[in-house]
């Protein structure tokens, strides 16, 4: 079992059913978005991935990311650790990893039903690089990198399972 040194996390309430907000997360291209780009945090680089045929809704299934970021090249391999719909899943580095200020992490997510939808936690704990140079620039970036991911994909749930408000004709 790894153990990680450090811990993020992000908890919103969400007025969707849990079973809509385990369906919109277990799909790693929509929590993944973030990471294709067009933001200041990836530097002007983006990741590509590679899913296997389960597309990372499986226990054991794998996602691969490639691409680039501030220059350096980055490498990762993840795996699906555990799935439990609609409650829980977490997914973790694993082999040989290229990253820059994180040596391995592990992220997921907890879903529990509350009066008014559901409670979301999603977290990441992860390690810092053991090379000098890797273990600085974590040491400075990688909370920062984590809280971004984390909060992205909140952010994201809460954009997509936003209620719509009911539509009122005029004079009603």
């Amino acid at each position: 079992m790894d153990t990680y040194s450090h811990h993020i996390e992000q908890t919103a309430e969400l007025s969707a059913d849990p079973s809509a907000v385990f369906a919109h997360l277990d799909d790693h291209r929509t929590i993944a978005a973030h990471m294709s780009g067009g933001s200041g945090m990836m530097m002007g680089g983006s990741m590509t991935y590679r899913y296997d045929a389960a597309e990372g809704r499986a226990e054991g299934s794998t996602i691969r990311m490639e691409g680039r970021v501030a220059g350096f090249r980055l490498s990762v391999r993840e795996v699906v650790a555990e799935r439990d719909p609609p409650r829980r899943k977490v997914w973790h580095t694993e082999g040989p990893q290229r990253l820059v200020v994180m040596s391995a992490y592990r992220m997921g997510f907890d879903i529990a039903p509350t009066e008014a939808g559901t409670r979301l936690r999603v977290f990441c704990d992860y390690r810092l690089p053991k090379a000098p140079l890797g273990r600085l620039l974590g040491w400075l970036l990688a909370a920062t990198y984590a809280r971004w991911c984390v909060g992205r994909i909140v952010q994201g749930a809460e954009a997509a399972l936003r209620p719509v408000a009911p539509h009122r004709e005029n004079g009603t």
